[in-house]
Formats: structure tokens, C-alpha cells, sequence
């Protein structure tokens, strides 16, 4: 069997590992969307890991809601980025965008006062992140098919802006309460239409999305992420496992490059009720059973140390394991998992500031 340090083959290229870089919002972008330079040096700082998948990129104005986050709707930003990417490369590594639409969780302030979209009419739970301080989320416009449609469409633009700004590839952020979870789920997808209803109407959104995708750029050059069983921003379901089950068949008959599925890692897989919901039944963990109904790459994500990764490759359970917060303050991250040192604690008071602090001041080890 493989070890986490072994290389792995993902569509058109070759990863030198299998220690990939979840991504992390980190807020060092403009207010238009530009990602600053300081982008460039924090990437290639970790550009050791088998794969780098990007902080989420917004792929419209519409649908980006976090102050300082990057797009890649529009040729500044497209030019902002291709140094990032060509820097990865020059270091050797592999780097590819997450693509992002936040919905509903996206504040009217962003948009001109104009309400955001989602699959039904339902506000999120708590509150927006804005430039003046949290503000409670509104309700959002119920998408039409012909807005579906022109969203899909959005996608393909920033994918195709993706591959200008080489990267490697794509991936559709579609876990975590953002709009195609907001699709997926029933808690706020209360539809009627061809968009909402039956779980397989429920994953129409997406399908179409990767499908469109893949058919502009390549479906090896696509990859999902979904959370099935972590609830979060008010997105939870009834029938979680078939709905993520025919997602994950979905994908493997359009043949995109990995399938990564947030799911507690075994130290952390405790069943909790899901928050802000009521008469919800508990969620089961059923990265198991996506795997098997994908057949291709397998990525996890969430909690695993050290330990539990090797042994999560060692056994089969996945092909290579997303590390996030641990790339915060370790950029020499793969080097440290292989000689088993010590991991650096990450400064909660700078991630989110717009500074080199906290960024790409973390050393590697010095031992």
C-alpha cells in the first residue's frame, strides 16, 4: 500500500506527495477581489505540499462575501494570480483554485443593497462577516432556472480564468453551507421545480456545473469538496448518504481528477446534533461509502494529525489527506510530518488581518 509520502497521479499531473493544503481563507486580497503580492510568497513558502488547493476564489461579485477575499472573475485579477501560480511551479509544487459562490451568506453590503441568492427564500443562521462588523444575514432571492443557468455559466468563466492564471486545475467548493450546499441540503432548499424536491433534483446544480466545467477545461482538471457530514451555516439534510451518494456517482461517470470530503477524522468523531436546526437526525459519517461509489481519488479533510493520516492512507480509507490549519504556521508542513517534529501553533489574531504578520512570517524548522 501507499504512504502518505508517496507521489499520486491526479488527472494531468503528478503530486510529490500526498500531503495536500486545505484551503484557508486569510483575507489578503483587496476590496476589489486583487490578491496582494504577499499571496505570491505565502503559496511558494508551501509549495512542499503535494498539492495546494487555493484559498476560496469568488467567481462573481454576487457571490463573494468576506472582506478581503480574492476573485477571479475579472483580468486584474486573473494578472494578480498568474505570479502566484508561476511561483508554485517554479518551487515545484502543484496548485489549484477553489472556486466559490457563498450564497445567502453573502450580506446585502457587498452587493449594493441588492439581496443575495440562494436556492429558497430562507435567511442563514447568525451573522455575516462585513467591513463594519458582523451584521445578521438577509433573505435572499430564490434563484430562477435562467439565474441557475447564467450561474453555471459564471463557473465556466472562472475556470476558464483559472487555467489562464495556471493553475493546475479546479476545484468547486461545494461543502460548508455555500450555494450548492445550499441546493443539496432540504433544510433551505425547499424547491418544487427540476432544482429542489427528490435528493437527485436536489444535486442537479452541481452536476451540471462540474459537467459544464469539464467540458470547457478537461474533467481531469476538476475536483469537488462537499461536507456531508458536518452541518454547518444552517445547511443539513434528511437523506445526507443518498444525496452525497449520487453525487460522488455523478462524479465518477464525468471523470473528475479527486472527490475530497470533510469529515471529523477518527480522534475527532464525536455525532453531535447539527446547529441552529431542530428534529434533525443525527448525521452519519459516509466518506466510506463515497469512496466506493466514486472509484477514483480520495481526498479527507478535518482533524487528522500525524497519525491518523498515515494510517488513513496505510489502510485504504483515502488516497491523501487535506491538512488546513497546520499550514497556517508551518509552511515546512511535509517536512515535519515525515521526520515527526514538532508543529507550531498558529497566531489566531493575525488571520485574518491584511499583513506579511502571521502570514508569511511563520519559519520553517530550525532544529
Amino acid at each position: 500500500m501507499p504512504t502518505l509520502f508517496d507521489p499520486i497521479r491526479l488527472g494531468q499531473f503528478e503530486c510529490s506527495n500526498r500531503i495536500f493544503m486545505s484551503p484557508l481563507t486569510r483575507s489578503r486580497a483587496s476590496r476589489e477581489g486583487v490578491p496582494s503580492p504577499l499571496v505570491r510568497e505565502h503559496y511558494a513558502q508551501r509549495a512542499t505540499a503535494g498539492l495546494i488547493i487555493s484559498e476560496a476564489v469568488g467567481v462573481t461579485r454576487q457571490g463573494l462575501g468576506w472582506p478581503f477575499a480574492p476573485g477571479i472573475w475579472n483580468q486584474a485579477q486573473v494578472s494578480a494570480w498568474r505570479p502566484v501560480t508561476r511561483e508554485v511551479h517554479a518551487h515545484k509544487g502543484r496548485i489549484i483554485a477553489q472556486l466559490w459562490h457563498m450564497g445567502r451568506l453573502v450580506h446585502p453590503d457587498y452587493l449594493g443593497g441588492t439581496a443575495p441568492v440562494s436556492s429558497w427564500a430562507i435567511a442563514a443562521p447568525d451573522n455575516a462577516k462585513t467591513y463594519e462588523g458582523p451584521k445578521p444575514y438577509a433573505v435572499p432571492h430564490m434563484l430562477n432556472v435562467a439565474e441557475i443557468k447564467g450561474i453555471i455559466a459564471d463557473y465556466v468563466h472562472a475556470a476558464k480564468n483559472a487555467m489562464s492564471s495556471e493553475f493546475d486545475g479546479i476545484q468547486l467548493h461545494a461543502a460548508n453551507g455555500y450555494l450548492f450546499d445550499q441546493f443539496m441540503r432540504d433544510s433551505c432548499n425547499q424547491r418544487s421545480d427540476d432544482y429542489g424536491g427528490t435528493p437527485e433534483k436536489r444535486t442537479r446544480f452541481i452536476v451540471e456545473t462540474v459537467q459544464a466545467i469539464a467540458d470547457a477545461i478537461g474533467a481531469d482538471r476538476v475536483a469537488i469538496r462537499v461536507s456531508p457530514a458536518i452541518p454547518l451555516q444552517g445547511c443539513v439534510d434528511s437523506a445526507a448518504e443518498e444525496v452525497f451518494t449520487r453525487v460522488a456517482e455523478a462524479m465518477r461517470r464525468i471523470g473528475i481528477m479527486f472527490l475530497e470530503v470533510r469529515e471529523p477524522a477518527p480522534n475527532l468523531r464525536k455525532v453531535t446534533p447539527p446547529p441552529h436546526t431542530t428534529n434533525w437526525p443525527a448525521v452519519p459519517l459516509i466518506a466510506a461509502r463515497l469512496k466506493a461509489a466514486f472509484k477514483g481519488p480520495f481526498v479527507v479533510n478535518t482533524g487528522y494529525d500525524r497519525t491518523d493520516a498515515m494510517a488513513a492512507v496505510a489502510n485504504g480509507e483515502a488516497d491523501a489527506i487535506a491538512f488546513g490549519k497546520p499550514f497556517i504556521s508551518n509552511p515546512d508542513l511535509v517536512a515535519r510530518l515525515a521526520n515527526n517534529r514538532p508543529l507550531a501553533q498558529h497566531d489566531l489574531a493575525t488571520l485574518y488581518t491584511q499583513g506579511a504578520e502571521g502570514y508569511t512570517s511563520y519559519p520553517a524548522w530550525k532544529g
